[in-house]
């Protein structure tokens, strides 16, 4: 089973990070928050965003980078950030890759991009646009991925509940 790791860095408003847990849930991804953050992991906000898909979640919490860096050492990393020099879709993606996002207010630390500039990347978009919303960046990121590895795991077929689509699919 190929494993997909997302990671919050520092993130700020509790319904992004509900938003992100959810997607996360919903593609087995395991998230991984790291701290400081703008909210407490009960606040009654992020737990509304991700409804009731918390016993889904494989989380885990750091208390700050330092933290998470030395219990993550070795693996592959890749930063998302509206800074990257490369597109996000222009990469490959290798199994147990941590996907890193900025705070909604500061992003990533300049440094930390500048001393990985092959694996800092960019969602396209408009130059005169700050950046995406966290929660929709994430989940761009969480999807090319997975588009990649061809959807381990998740299931490309929906139900109807009134309906059998076995009668109308040729």
């Amino acid at each position: 089973m190929m494993k997909l790791n997302v990671v919050l860095f520092q993130p700020q408003i509790p319904q992004n990070c509900g938003n992100v847990a959810r997607t996360c849930a919903v593609t087995g991804a395991a998230l991984h928050l790291v701290g400081p953050m703008g909210f407490a992991i009960d606040d009654a906000k992020l737990k509304r965003a991700g409804l009731d898909y918390w016993h889904y979640l494989d989380i885990t919490v750091y208390t700050g980078a330092d933290d998470f860096f030395r219990r993550t050492a070795n693996r592959e990393y890749v930063y998302f950030t509206s800074k990257g020099i490369r597109a996000h879709s222009g990469i490959s993606y290798p199994d147990g890759v941590f996907l890193i996002f900025g705070s909604e207010t500061n992003g990533l630390p300049e440094d930390l991009l500048f001393a990985n500039p092959g694996r800092s990347v960019r969602i396209p978009m408009l130059s005169e646009v700050r950046c995406l919303n966290l929660s929709s960046a994430a989940a761009v990121g969480i999807y090319e991925v997975l588009r990649q590895w061809e959807y381990p795991q998740l299931s490309a077929n929906g139900r109807l509940v009134q309906y059998d689509w076995t009668d109308t699919v040729t």
